[in-house]
């Protein structure tokens, strides 16, 4: 049920008071009066949900102008709306002392009741809006919430294993059978390579759960180059044959955050094979605010009824041939990297012939 526009007037003559509610009733609307300045301050203070103030100006005791400060100084009260409502005529200087108070409107006596119904409406659906907006920003602090701390979790699962991984690896570089063949160290080298750079993809994923997104760092990224250097990183099979385009942008971006949407949908591409020879195209284009990219392989695709399923957290595609590859957690940490740039993914697929996943990445 939508709460109703609660409406406070503040009048040291009950009679205005009375005339002013009558000649803004309406559905949706409800009113709370006061017939002094300290009255008003009390009611704002103790109902949370008052959308507008409209305020006689000139009142004994306290006047119009210091229940405006009062109520902005408040952080509880400070976002409500006041109109003042004056039976004097206020030049430039008065005005203007009056929106330095807070007031974001002037209603001359007498009031014009078309005038006057005609700009409280707008400060109805201006209430509605930000209290939509605040809906929408707690919904997303708890899912940011949410995904913190299962990113703290998953992260700190994974760091401990690939410490003693790599920790192994170190220790096995140094036995004397390895020293020996130049093309066993360079293997090892390269899983020692491989681990601390998988140790930097779960620092990153740490500092995405932590960090605004305004406050990651960005920099020019020519994107055909960082797909280079990754591709070298994933050391793909003989088997896998990766093609990237050469007509590729160069994005003010985070680095780290396209490098890792893009090696979750290679990697996938990879692991997933199931024919004896893999291709797998990457490419993009221009659309404006935003740059299209796309990642396309001959793999054993998608159901249709799974193009959306898959992106959800921890769920995955139904297929015997998969051996328990995956965990339900890439794609959908990928569709919140690509949601922070403001674009979205999705997948277009054929079951047994490949699959392409499209996203945008914002300019």
């Amino acid at each position: 049920m939508t709460a109703k526009f609660k409406i406070l007037l503040v009048d040291d003559h009950k009679a205005n008071l009375l005339v002013l509610q009558r000649m803004l009733e309406a559905e949706g609307r409800t009113f709370v009066l006061a017939t002094s300045g300290h009255e008003a301050l009390d009611i704002a203070r103790e109902q949370d949900d008052i959308g507008l103030v409209m305020l006689d100006v000139q009142m004994p005791d306290m006047d119009g102008y210091e229940v405006a400060r009062q109520l902005k100084a408040n952080p509880q009260t400070k976002d409500i709306s006041v109109i003042f409502v004056t039976a004097t005529n206020k030049d430039e200087e008065d005005m203007l002392k009056g929106f330095e108070k807070g007031a974001v409107d002037y209603l001359p006596k007498p009031l014009h009741k078309h005038l006057t119904r005609a700009k409280v409406d707008v400060f109805e659906r201006l209430y509605y809006y930000q209290q939509e907006l605040k809906m929408a920003l707690k919904a997303k602090e708890q899912v940011n919430g949410q995904l913190e701390r299962f990113m703290h979790v998953v992260a700190h699962d994974l760091k401990s294993p690939l410490s003693g991984i790599t920790s192994l690896l170190l220790i096995l570089r140094e036995e004397e059978a390895l020293q020996q063949s130049e093309e066993l160290l360079s293997f090892v080298d390269m899983a020692v390579g491989a681990s601390h750079k998988l140790a930097d993809m779960i620092s990153a994923i740490l500092d995405y759960s932590r960090e605004h997104q305004d406050n990651q760092p960005e920099e020019m990224v020519e994107v055909k180059a960082l797909l280079e250097q990754l591709v070298q990183l994933l050391f793909p099979p003989a088997n896998v044959h990766i093609r990237v385009a050469d007509n590729l942008p160069a994005l003010y971006t985070s680095r780290q955050k396209l490098q890792q949407v893009f090696q979750n949908l290679i990697s996938n591409a990879i692991k997933y094979v199931d024919k004896p020879q893999v291709e797998i195209a990457v490419g993009g284009e221009d659309r404006g605010d935003y740059y299209q990219f796309f990642v396309k392989d001959n793999g054993p695709g998608i159901a249709e009824k799974d193009n959306e399923r898959i992106f959800r957290l921890f769920e995955k595609i139904d297929n015997d041939d998969d051996n328990g590859k995956g965990t339900g957690i890439g794609l959908n940490i990928l569709k919140l990297l690509v949601e922070t740039q403001g674009g979205k993914v999705w997948v277009e697929s054929v079951k047994g012939e490949g699959s392409c996943f499209y996203f945008e990445w914002r300019k």
